[in-house]
């Protein structure tokens, strides 16, 4: 008789193959057979290439850039193993798509963090999998169960490796909106804090303003962040930060969306290091020199095994 383990499998669509690698590879196996095409018309093509009835799978497909061709791949890839008759089906997002888009903060525009979830639901999935979603509110837009991961573990391991002395480290907040997360970290890194009292002047452009907190005079300044993606924000923090007089400034992120004008101003900012994960794929034309990519596959790994066996995700955090 077939073991509870050898049930489990896990599958990736083509948004970032080399992450769903890395993750089956922690949990001591290959990935599932999958094939996966576009018709001449550039609709999208799916075919199991083994047998799911009764499993438990996991599909691991981030919606980054690009984010349609990637979150259609997802749903078609979920319909196809609802229809193979997969026992318990997870959505795996290292990167959840359209998460700004979480509110009404104007009149007459979509909710559209609601409308993925609805449609990842509907699609056929049971549960989701998720990573530093851009809201912690998204959660409550599924109607199944929702694991909320974060990559502050990882980044701030890497960071004790720094051995940055305990006088001289400043976590610095881009803006005021990410003052709960930069508390999160300083909690468990120590250091000073300090805030970028940013303003906004347009949907896509800021402007960094005054410095609130902790003097930054010969410090070392990390600013944390979920996600970088024109980088004007980090970019921004990162000039104020060495206006302030910080000896040595780094970046930390999540996600490294990383569109538009974000690499020449990331390969001009005053960043002695940006350390990203690798929860979104990041092609050769963005790489710069100073860029470190940290993976999340063990934390991912270990969150579905935990899921599988029907234990708790929570204690990965305490």
């Amino acid at each position: 008789m077939m073991s509870n383990n050898h049930k489990l499998k896990v599958f990736s669509g083509r948004a970032n193959r080399a992450l769903a690698e890395r993750i089956a590879n922690n949990l001591g196996d290959t990935l599932g057979r999958i094939v996966l095409d576009n018709f001449p018309d550039g609709e999208i093509s799916v075919r199991i290439d083994e047998d799911v009835r009764g499993r438990d799978v996991f599909v691991v497909q981030s919606t980054c850039p690009p984010v349609n061709e990637n979150l259609m791949e997802l749903l078609i890839m979920l319909d196809a193993f609802k229809r193979a008759s997969a026992a318990r089906l997870t959505a795996v997002l290292p990167y959840y798509g359209y998460a700004r888009q979480d509110r009404k903060d104007v009149g007459r525009v979509p909710i559209t963090a609601k409308l993925v979830a609805n449609l990842v639901t509907r699609a056929g999935a049971d549960r989701t999998l998720a990573l530093d979603l851009h809201a912690a509110q998204i959660q409550g837009f599924f109607d199944i169960p929702v694991d909320h991961l974060h990559a502050a573990p990882v980044i701030n391991d890497y960071i004790r490796t720094m051995n940055i002395p305990p006088q001289d480290f400043v976590v610095l907040c881009p803006d005021e909106g990410s003052i709960k997360r930069a508390l999160i970290h300083q909690k468990k890194l120590g250091g000073a804090i300090a805030i970028v009292d940013k303003r906004r002047s347009s949907a896509t452009e800021t402007q960094q303003a005054n410095l609130i907190g902790s003097s930054l005079e010969g410090k070392v300044a990390v600013i944390f962040d979920d996600m970088i993606s024109t980088a004007g924000s980090v970019v921004g923090a990162a000039n104020v930060a060495r206006r302030a007089g910080a000896r040595e400034i780094y970046a930390c992120a999540t996600h490294g969306v990383l569109c538009g004008p974000a690499v020449e101003r990331l390969r001009d900012a005053p960043l002695k290091q940006l350390i990203l994960t690798d929860s979104i794929p990041l092609p050769p034309n963005k790489h710069l020199p100073n860029i470190k990519v940290l993976s999340v596959a063990p934390l991912l790994a270990d969150a579905i095994k935990r899921i599988h066996f029907n234990e708790s995700v929570s204690r990965l955090f305490e």
